[in-house]
């Protein structure tokens, strides 16, 4: 049987945290900074947790976000 591949959209969108949830970028964090208050800017850089009926719909999707963490390689000592 062939591998599944990874949902790249969502590896790219999610992430997921040791105790197993899912955490997103905010909205509206990407450009216009300079009309935006610090504190407002301080708070979007934070993560969100994604909600509980969407979370259900992003773990049926093919492994990408439950494995976004990236593996590290095996240090080979020469």
């Amino acid at each position: 049987m062939p591998k599944m591949k990874t949902s790249k959209t969502a590896a790219k969108r999610f992430k997921k945290t040791g105790t197993g949830r899912l955490r997103h970028e905010q909205q509206n964090n990407q450009h216009k900074f300079e009309y935006k208050t610090s504190s407002r800017k301080h708070r979007l850089d934070r993560d969100a947790d994604v909600h509980s009926s969407d979370e259900k719909k992003i773990k049926r999707l093919p492994p990408s976000a439950e494995t976004s963490e990236k593996e590290e390689e095996p240090k080979w000592h020469v």
